[in-house]
């Protein structure tokens, strides 16, 4: 595969993460760099590491990923963002979810990562090498989780509440949207 097609390919895997990691900076209060850089990190981390997952996987995986990881994908994404419109609606104003809690940016990490996995079985029936897809992808995630988490906290502050309630529809629609995929395909 060329440079430009593993680049479109992480520019297209990236998006899911680019846009939880806007909502998710939404709320983080104070923001800091290193807030960004945990957020690119740990999706950037993932959008590589699934490919990899799935590659070394192949066909063992391929089954239980194409049945039931986007309803694993949705779940997370439905729970995370059912959560943040909870808390921005009923919620203490303190007590808003951490997006920088490890076990919320795990699940977070995993759920848009799922596709990245599907790609990995795809790498290994095509016999295409993974190490340079995995970097770019990785880097490309990386950067536009970042992007996305100073774009998220820059805009964040002008909505208040409606931002949270937002982020959490943008998290349930992309689960509904891997979802939906999933469904039409079958």
């Amino acid at each position: 595969m060329s440079f430009l097609t593993n680049f479109l390919l992480g520019l297209g895997l990236s998006m899911d993460a680019f846009a939880v990691s806007m909502s998710s900076s939404t709320t983080i209060r104070p923001f800091h760099l290193k807030d960004a850089l945990k957020l690119a990190f740990f999706f950037g981390g993932f959008q590589a590491f699934m490919p990899v997952l799935g590659w070394l996987g192949g066909s063992a995986v391929s089954g239980f990923v194409s049945n039931y990881a986007p309803w694993i994908a949705f779940g997370l994404l439905a729970f995370i963002g059912g959560k943040m419109i909870y808390e921005a609606l009923y919620g203490d104003p303190d007590g808003k979810i951490n997006s920088l809690n490890y076990p919320v940016l795990l699940m977070l990490a995993i759920a848009t990562s799922i596709d990245a996995l599907a790609v990995g079985i795809s790498f290994a029936f095509l016999n295409t090498p993974i190490l340079e897809p995995v970097i770019i992808i990785g880097c490309v995630t990386f950067f536009m989780s970042f992007c996305g988490a100073v774009l998220g906290y820059r805009i964040g502050h002008f909505f208040e509440h409606e931002v949270e309630i937002i982020g959490g529809l943008i998290l349930i629609g992309i689960g509904g949207k891997i979802l939906a995929e999933h469904l039409l395909w079958i």
